[in-house]
């Protein structure tokens, strides 16, 4: 079987694990390095400790340069923190290498949206716009033939793939979404900080970043390719006593031309060619348990009318992984199409239950 030869820069973090969980026992696949400023000298076995004792696991992680660490391979991974990551890109961009990105460095079109959201200057901001956005729900088929892919951030994916069949129906128009988003520790990274230390996580919720976000913008951004038009997000993450898993409540106004049946339908009909993504029966909503560790995404829709006003409303929740479908996973189901592939070719693992 010929292989596709992939590497991994930035080789310590979650990130990277969830990459070499997937790829090192897949038979078409041959990781020839992976870097790292962490760690070096050790194998990924001994850093990432699920992976310890497995075939495959006795690489090396090593500090070289990004040419050197892509040199043969057709496909680099690059999951470094943003502004890094960007640099590092500049040193691969005439290697030939197909590059996909876990970072936000790449995924905003707007060097103004980066400026507030990320960092005060872009490395290379005219690359800005230049990388296809690796949602396959929305880009399946712009991903295929893409040079460089932006993966999109978790709780962006967690919210946005709740939204997409209202957008493409015209209902995002002129609207305001109201979202509510729920997230595992993991998110913060592998580097433990004052606002994910497990005293301060663990029996407790807590919002932060209020109306601030840095997905905010990708999510709008998203959304309009998708068809909506003038639509705003009020956006409230939350801190849960989670390690893995987004659940995304998003609520708006209905126009009264659509009943939920009808909202059913969109989505049924949206997502009938992405079995990766469920959508729950009318009545039943999505959980974290329920896609832990898996690619999964689910997603469930409730409408109610009001007694007084007359007003709809329909509530969209949806449950994802956040370093699965959120991160890795989803840049995996990118590296999938880039090779001729389904894009949840090796990744159709049941969840853990409970």
């Amino acid at each position: 079987m010929s292989k596709t030869k992939v590497s991994i820069i930035g080789g310590a973090g979650y990130g990277a694990a969830e990459l070499l969980r997937h790829l090192i026992v897949r038979d078409d696949v041959e990781v020839l390095r992976v870097s790292s400023k962490d760690y070096v000298g050790k194998t990924i076995g001994q850093v990432h400790r699920s992976l310890f004792g497995l075939d495959k696991t006795d690489l090396v992680i090593e500090d070289i340069t990004p040419q050197a660490c892509v040199e043969g391979a057709d496909i680099v991974f690059l999951a470094m923190p943003h502004i890094i990551t960007a640099r590092v890109a500049m040193e691969l961009f005439d290697t030939g290498v197909r590059i996909i990105d876990l970072s936000g460095d790449f995924r905003l079109d707007s060097l103004d949206d980066y400026i507030r959201d990320y960092a005060p200057e872009h490395p290379c901001a005219d690359r800005l716009g230049t990388f296809t956005y690796g949602m396959p729900e929305l880009n399946a088929e712009a991903i295929k033939d893409a040079q460089y892919v932006a993966s999109p951030g978790c709780f962006a994916t967690g919210i946005a793939v709740g939204l997409l069949p209202l957008a493409k129906a015209g209902i995002l128009v002129d609207s305001n979404v109201r979202t509510v988003a729920m997230t595992g520790s993991s998110g913060s990274g592998v580097r433990p900080i004052e606002g994910t230390h497990h005293p301060v996580r663990t029996n407790n919720l807590k919002a932060y970043k209020t109306l601030q976000h840095q997905h905010r913008a990708e999510i709008l951004q998203t959304l309009g390719k998708a068809g909506a038009n003038n639509t705003s997000l009020d956006f409230i993450p939350v801190s849960a006593p989670l390690v893995r898993g987004i659940l995304a409540i998003s609520q708006l106004d209905l126009p009264e031309d659509f009943s939920e049946a009808d909202i059913q339908k969109l989505y049924e009909e949206y997502y009938a060619e992405h079995r990766s993504v469920i959508v729950m029966p009318l009545g039943q909503s999505p959980e974290v348990v329920a896609v832990k560790n898996t690619i999964r995404v689910e997603v469930g829709i409730s409408v109610r009318i009001d007694e007084v006003t007359g007003q709809r409303t329909l509530a969209c929740i949806t449950a994802i992984d956040n370093l699965v479908k959120g991160g890795a996973g989803q840049a995996i189901q990118s590296f999938n199409l880039m090779t001729g592939k389904d894009a949840s070719f090796g990744l159709d693992q049941p969840g853990i239950w409970p």
